[in-house]
């Protein structure tokens, strides 16, 4: 057994069963969420389209955040990227919120229950962040020949 999924492993074992399927749930509602306000914005859904032009950004921004939405709902159904796509959205999030008190004024009901699901899901799935770090920081360090170097510091 690997390093990296025993480490998954006792992530997994520490929740339990119950506990595993009811993360699962999360991100399949969280992706879900994400995945409709995403079509919204691309189907240029005309309070959405609103919006965006209040906020003064228009239609690339509107696009531009309607990809991330997608992308990142996608990575919630990969359990390597789910703890990462969610700290990611609880970036996206506390921005969206941020914008809709200072320049709107109001419309902070609608973003902060994702904010909230994308959160639960950041911490939870921290130690496959970690995880998925480490492997990077690992990858960083092959040799030109392809193979796996041993790291000195």
């Amino acid at each position: 057994m690997t390093e990296r999924n025993r480490v998954a492993a006792q992530a997994d074992a520490g929740r339990g069963r119950a506990g595993t399927i009811a993360l699962w749930v999360v991100q399949i509602i969280t992706a879900a969420g994400f995945g409709l306000a995403a079509s919204a914005k691309l189907a240029g859904d005309p309070a959405v389209v609103e919006t965006f032009d209040a906020i003064g950004f228009g239609d690339w921004f509107r696009y531009l955040i309607a990809v991330l939405e997608i992308a990142g709902a996608v990575a919630l159904l990969v359990p390597l990227l789910a703890g990462l796509a969610g700290l990611a959205f609880v970036g996206l999030m506390v921005g969206a919120v941020l914008v809709h008190l200072v320049v709107l004024g109001e419309g902070v009901a609608a973003a902060f229950p994702l904010l909230v699901l994308a959160a639960i899901l950041a911490v939870a799935r921290r130690r496959r962040t970690a995880e998925l770090v480490a492997w990077v920081r690992g990858r960083r360090d092959t040799a030109d020949d392809g193979h796996m170097t041993e790291r000195t510091t």
